[in-house]
């Protein structure tokens, strides 16, 4: 249950993120609540997905999930860049994850 708990976090990580975007520096309410929420239910997770696993392990996945998520979110919907490098170390983050993932024996 550990890890359903860190890819929650993982996703309220991207949806605050996202939002922070929208808040136009904290001057648009809605998408200003909406960052503060995810982003509160987002440690939420995080803590709870932290109770069985090595903190560093968790934070990783956490943020890797979340930064490639973002990325990938800009790239898809914001018009930002989707050139080759890009691409290229978005990969890298989500194997790097991938790898942390498989490397950890537990039956969390």
């Amino acid at each position: 249950m550990s890890w359903f708990y860190i890819f929650i976090a993982s996703l309220f990580e991207i949806c605050w993120a996202v939002g922070l975007k929208y808040s136009e520096g904290f001057t648009r309410i809605t998408p200003t609540i909406f960052s503060v929420t995810t982003m509160l239910l987002s440690f939420v997770f995080l803590s709870m997905g932290s109770k069985n696993l090595p903190i560093g392990t968790a934070y990783a996945i956490w943020t890797g999930i979340g930064a490639a998520g973002t990325v990938i979110y800009g790239m898809l919907f914001l018009n930002e860049p989707k050139d080759f490098l890009r691409i290229f170390f978005v990969f890298l983050i989500i194997a790097g994850v991938a790898g942390l993932r498989l490397s950890h024996q537990t039956n969390s």
